[in-house]
């Protein structure tokens, strides 16, 4: 049981690279005019549908998606200050902090 639990949250790690991944693909189709970026950005969203659904066979559907969503939300703003320079103010900082609380929140109350 514990092999499988973390083969779940393996793919759950995957997933979020992929979403990230193709965050960073749909920036550079330019709205989806350029084909090559547009193309490896739906697949990379399919890709990460389909890992979550793989980590969704054993941990919770609440904490996955909370997890899933804030991994995704994090590590694209934080791509996003350091690749294209965007702000890194305090209050995008400390809401980087607080998406980080939460997910360590939900991983502290267990039940997965």
């Amino acid at each position: 049981m514990p092999q499988q639990l973390g083969f779940a949250w393996a793919m759950l790690l995957a997933s979020i690279v992929a979403e990230i991944i193709g965050n960073l693909a749909l920036r550079q189709s330019q709205g989806l005019s350029r084909l090559l970026p547009s193309l490896a950005s739906c697949l990379c969203y399919l890709s990460a549908i389909w890992l979550m659904g793989l980590a969704l066979r054993r941990l919770d559907m609440g904490l996955t998606y909370a997890v899933w969503a804030a991994g995704g939300t994090a590590g694209t703003a934080l791509l996003g200050i350091w690749l294209y320079g965007e702000a890194a103010g305090p209050m995008r900082l400390a809401g980087l902090g607080l998406i980080a609380a939460g997910v360590v929140a939900l991983n502290l109350q267990g039940g997965h």
